[in-house]
């Protein structure tokens, strides 16, 4: 698969994971959209769980901290190239370090939309 396929590929991943960011709380029917879309991706629970932690997170982590964070949804063409500029780096030991660095702080905050997602895609292969 081509370099751009692959991006290509990950853009519908990148802009469903990231209503994890958004200062809202997601619903029901937010969850079953996400879902859909992580599912037809046909990445296992874990890939999508490292797009989210190496492609999507280190974008959006900040948002997590602001008191007046974004809520009605990221630009998709920012989001995209920005994702795209980290995917480059996802495999270098530094960069890995220290998003995980964060991560420890910060999971919490996605846990809970990660067991939603979880629970759904199960529930979808069962």
């Amino acid at each position: 698969m081509t370099i751009n396929k692959t991006i290509e590929n990950r853009k519908p991943i990148w802009n469903a994971i990231s209503e994890f960011y958004l200062d809202t709380e997601l619903q029901k029917a937010d969850y079953d959209r996400i879902s859909k879309i992580l599912i037809a991706s046909n990445f296992s629970v874990e890939e999508l769980k490292d797009i989210d932690l190496y492609e999507v997170f280190p974008v959006l982590k900040e948002n997590l901290l602001s008191v007046a964070g974004v809520w009605t949804g990221f630009n998709e063409n920012w989001l995209n190239k920005a994702c795209e500029k980290v995917y480059f780096k996802r495999k270098h030991r530094f960069f890995r370090w220290k998003i995980r660095f964060y991560n420890r702080f910060l999971y919490s905050m996605r846990k809970v939309h990660w067991t939603e997602i979880e629970s759904r895609i199960k529930t979808h292969y069962n």
